[in-house]
């Protein structure tokens, strides 16, 4: 018959029961309970595990050529994207975190800036100096703002010119 999926499951209709109850993820599940459909031979097609299942044909496909490829761990494990490269290199941020614990290094994150683009060739935006530097080092800088002096419990007098 035309379409009739042949998959070598190594794995046994048991292990593959037992499996799919201690599956955490959804994920997980699915993929599991595609190996023991097969198995257990309710399903004979990829046509037919997509529609059970809910899910494309080349999804089902993808799940299969990595079970084939690395067995039962390499198909259950989803891959992880590592995401966006952080534009001041963990080098540079170790250099700049030393930098900062200089008293009077630097005043304000204009300064970073310039700093970085001169010293490291890094050319970061106001909001990416200020984000890395006050949230990810944890690092505020003392600069030239006047510091508030406390009113020593008097309450302010209002001005004469707004009646």
């Amino acid at each position: 018959m035309a379409g009739v999926l042949k998959l070598d499951i190594r794995e046994s209709a048991e292990e593959l029961k037992s499996l799919l109850s201690k599956q955490s993820t959804p994920t997980g599940k699915e993929r599991v309970q595609a190996l023991y459909l097969l198995k257990i031979g309710k399903v004979k097609t990829m046509t037919g595990l997509a529609e059970i299942l809910g899910r494309d044909i080349s999804t089902i496909f993808r799940w299969f050529q990595r079970y084939k490829a690395k067995g039962l761990e390499g198909m259950l494990t989803v891959p992880r994207n590592q995401g966006r490269k952080p534009l001041i290199p963990k080098p540079v941020l170790e250099i700049l975190k030393q930098e900062l614990h200089q008293p009077g290094r630097f005043r304000t994150y204009s300064d970073i800036r310039e700093w970085l683009r001169e010293t490291h060739g890094v050319d970061a935006s106001y909001k990416v100096v200020h984000e890395t530097v006050r949230y990810r080092l944890k690092v505020r800088l003392r600069g030239s703002h006047a510091k508030r002096r406390k009113s020593g419990g008097q309450t302010p007098q209002p001005s004469p010119h707004l009646s």
